[in-house]
């Protein structure tokens, strides 16, 4: 399916006048080695977030604007923080390697010939899996070896239990069968649901799609941070509100901090839980992506937050979406790549593999950026709170929903795009890091 028809379907299904006529797409899938069309895809989801922008600027200034992309670029957008290069680090040091994968793809066969993933990104998931397994936390051999006397299921379960993030691989078709799957398919790819009343907000006046917009970002690694990045490129003021509770990835924040400020919040304090309460109260946007319930145990939920600010955008991010038996589990993209059927279907030699990007990252972002602008709209003509509800999950079951591509095309495929197109794409930033190249 082109990404012209698949911009279509989005803007359908946020009740938004079809557009796909007046976007430019050049180029075309396979661009990478997968049989998803990762480009199209991607370029669909980037192109609805910038039309959406375009016709925010359209209601408040009469200009029109002209959309394009371009299939290959969106594909290496799908990827954008494997650019990432530090070439003169603010500390004076000597630039810093490329992070390397550190123990492979994580995926290891069980006792009863299933492979089970271990998400290893941060210190405290991979400390509470070494407990499980009683290894090392940096023991590949050990590692291996412990995963092989358990069964998938039940090191699963155990894992997750003891607050850490796995999969065990599964098909597509155990995928649909499985409870989470059977949730999913009750539910659309996003959800723009107003569920509040207030007085219709006129776009402020400003030189962008989003000036004037204040976003406060309680996000962390990709897809939320995406979201925000992407509000941010199109002018509105973004504050990330970080914790220093939890290890966070320096890398990603590279990728997505651009156009934002940053902060740090204990909200387990009556300080913190006041601060944010004040901040929310001028606030347009509040996207958090931290587990369903979470924030809302802490009095942060939609109509708490609604109540602060009536009037707010409530972006909400989930790795499983917010019904079925794994609503409350933490997941990353690649969790949700081995546990959907993705990383199966990308197998090569009978060894499950991963698309070769973070699509479900991404995509998800660009499509929390394009509903938040969406209701944004809805605010202006009609007034009005609203919850914008995403999930990996739900964005990779459109994504599996798509045609596969041609197996001998993808795998003609080289691993990126040419050196000299890449550079093209590419820009350099002085940042707080120090001065970063990556894409545009």
């Amino acid at each position: 399916m082109a990404a012209g028809a698949l911009l279509d379907d989005l803007l359908r299904a946020a009740e938004r006048p079809p557009g796909a006529d007046t976007v430019q797409f050049t180029g075309a899938d396979p661009v990478l080695p997968s049989r998803f069309p990762l480009g199209e895809a991607g370029a669909a989801t980037i192109a609805a977030a910038a039309l959406q922008a375009a016709r925010l600027w359209q209601h408040r200034t009469g200009q029109t604007q002209q959309v394009s992309v371009d299939i290959d670029a969106a594909a290496a957008a799908m990827r954008s923080s494997r650019y990432l290069r530090i070439e003169s680090p603010a500390d004076g040091t000597n630039p810093r390697p490329p992070r390397a994968g550190g123990g492979g793809l994580g995926i290891y066969p069980t006792a009863d010939g299933r492979w089970m993933y271990y998400q290893r990104l941060f210190p405290h998931h991979r400390a509470r899996q070494a407990n499980v397994l009683q290894t090392a936390p940096d023991d590949e051999a050990a590692i291996a070896a412990a995963t092989a006397t358990w069964t998938g299921t039940e090191l699963e379960d155990a894992i997750v239990e003891r607050g850490a993030c796995a999969a065990m691989v599964r098909s597509a078709d155990e995928w649909a069968a499985h409870g989470q799957g059977r949730a999913l398919a009750t539910l659309p790819l996003f959800e723009v649901l107003r569920f509040g009343h207030s007085q219709p907000e006129p776009l402020p006046a400003a030189d962008r799609p989003l000036g004037g917009i204040r976003v406060l970002d309680l996000t962390r690694v990709l897809a939320g941070p995406t979201c925000a990045r992407t509000l941010a490129e199109h002018g509105a003021d973004v504050l990330r509100i970080g914790t220093l509770a939890l290890p966070d990835n320096e890398a990603m924040m590279h990728d997505t901090g651009h156009g934002k400020r940053s902060a740090a919040l204990d909200l387990t304090s009556a300080e913190g839980i006041a601060r944010l309460r004040t901040l929310i109260g001028g606030a347009d946007v509040f996207a958090q992506g931290y587990r369903p319930g979470s924030l809302a145990s802490r009095g942060f939920g939609p109509l708490e937050v609604a109540a602060l600010r009536p009037g707010i955008v409530y972006v909400t991010i989930s790795a499983f979406g917010h019904t079925g038996p794994w609503r409350d589990r933490r997941g990353f993209d690649s969790v949700v790549q081995a546990a959907s059927g993705i990383a199966d279907d990308s197998a090569i030699d009978g060894v499950p593999r991963f698309a070769p990007a973070n699509p479900l990252d991404y995509m998800t972002g660009y499509l929390a950026a394009f509903g938040v602008m969406v209701a944004l709209a809805r605010r202006a003509e009609e007034g009005g709170s609203y919850l914008v509800r995403v999930s990996l999950a739900q964005t990779g079951r459109w994504l599996s929903s798509l045609p596969r591509l041609e197996p001998s095309l993808a795998a003609a495929e080289p691993a990126d795009l040419p050196p000299e197109r890449l550079a093209s794409l590419m820009m350099t930033t002085e940042t707080p890091f120090g001065r970063l190249r990556h894409l545009k």
